[in-house]
C-alpha cells in the first residue's frame, strides 16, 4: 500500500504571536512544528504501512525551513519525502496549494491520502478537500476510525453531535481528527535514520505548473491583534439588590439586555 501523507509547518500553539508594525505577523525567533492535526494523520499512515506494507510519503510546499517538519515526519516513519519550492508560491492561497499538491501527488504511486483535518495557523480546513477535489478522488473529513478492506475503505467520522460511518473506494483522501489515535515521538534511531533519507526538492516546472497558473484567489490584508480583555466587575451587596444592579449593568453598559 502506497500512502501520501500533506503536511504544513505551523507555528508552535504556545507560541506568542507578535505583529512587525506592518499588518504581518512577526515571525523571528519562533518556533515552528509540524501542524498538530497532521501528526495524526502521520500516525495513521505509520499504522496502516505496518498492517499492509507498502511507503509512505510525506509531500509538503513552502521554503527550506519546512524541512525541519519534514525530518520529524521521516523520524516518526516515513519513507520519503517531496517538498515543493518556489519563489512563485510566496502568497499562495489555500486553492493554489491544493492545485500544487494535485499535480505533485499525481505523479506518486497513491492508495490512500492523508492529512490533518485543519491547520492551527489559519483554521481554513480547505486544502485537503479541495485536493480531493483537484485529483477527482472522494474524501471524508475528521474521521475517527479507518479501516482499510480490498480497494475500500469504511470511516468512522465526526459530526455535530455524533458520529457517521462512510464507505468510500480507494484512492480517496482522509483528514485526521484528534482521538483517530494516539502519535508516537520519533525514536532516536529514527532520528539519526531521518538524516539520511531523502528529500526531493521539486520546483513548480518538476511539478508542470506553471507561476501563472496559481495565482492566488484570495488574500489577507493585514493581521490585528484582538482588544485586550477588561477585568471582571465585582457586584457587592445581597440579593435582590445585587440583582437589581447587575441587571441594570447588563442592561446599560453591557447592553446584552
Amino acid at each position: 500500500m502506497n500512502i501520501v501523507v500533506t503536511v504544513k509547518q505551523t507555528f508552535d500553539t504556545e507560541a506568542k504571536i507578535v505583529l512587525d508594525g506592518k499588518g504581518s505577523i512577526d515571525g523571528s525567533g519562533v518556533n515552528l512544528v509540524i501542524n498538530p492535526y497532521d501528526e495524526f494523520a502521520i500516525e495513521e499512515a505509520l499504522k496502516l504501512k505496518e498492517k499492509f506494507g507498502g511507503d509512505v510519503t510525506v509531500v509538503s510546499v513552502g521554503g527550506e525551513r519546512v524541512t525541519e517538519a519534514i525530518r520529524t515526519a521521516l523520524a516518526m516513519g516515513c519513507d520519503k519525502a517531496v517538498r515543493i519550492d518556489d519563489p512563485a508560491l510566496a502568497n499562495a492561497d489555500e486553492w493554489a496549494v491544493a492545485e500544487i499538491l494535485a499535480k505533485a501527488v499525481s505523479k506518486l504511486p497513491c492508495d490512500i491520502i492523508l492529512s490533518g483535518r485543519i491547520a492551527v495557523d489559519d483554521g481554513s480546513s480547505q486544502v485537503a478537500v479541495r485536493l480531493a477535489d483537484a485529483l477527482g478522488v472522494p474524501s471524508v473529513s475528521s474521521i475517527l476510525k479507518l479501516d482499510i478492506e480490498g480497494d475500500a475503505a469504511t470511516v468512522t467520522r465526526e459530526i455535530d453531535g455524533g458520529t457517521e460511518l462512510i464507505e468510500v473506494k480507494l484512492p480517496a483522501v482522509f483528514t485526521a481528527q484528534k482521538g483517530l489515535n494516539e502519535p508516537r515521538l520519533p525514536s532516536m534511531k529514527g532520528i539519526m535514520g531521518a538524516k539520511k533519507k531523502e528529500i526531493a526538492v521539486l520546483s513548480l516546472a518538476d511539478v508542470g505548473v506553471g507561476a501563472g497558473d496559481v495565482t492566488a484567489k484570495m488574500g489577507v490584508p493585514k493581521f490585528s491583534l484582538p482588544s485586550p480583555r477588561k477585568g471582571g466587575k465585582v457586584i457587592p451587596g445581597e440579593a435582590p439588590d445585587a440583582a437589581r444592579e447587575l441587571a441594570k449593568l447588563l442592561r446599560e453598559e453591557a447592553k446584552v439586555i
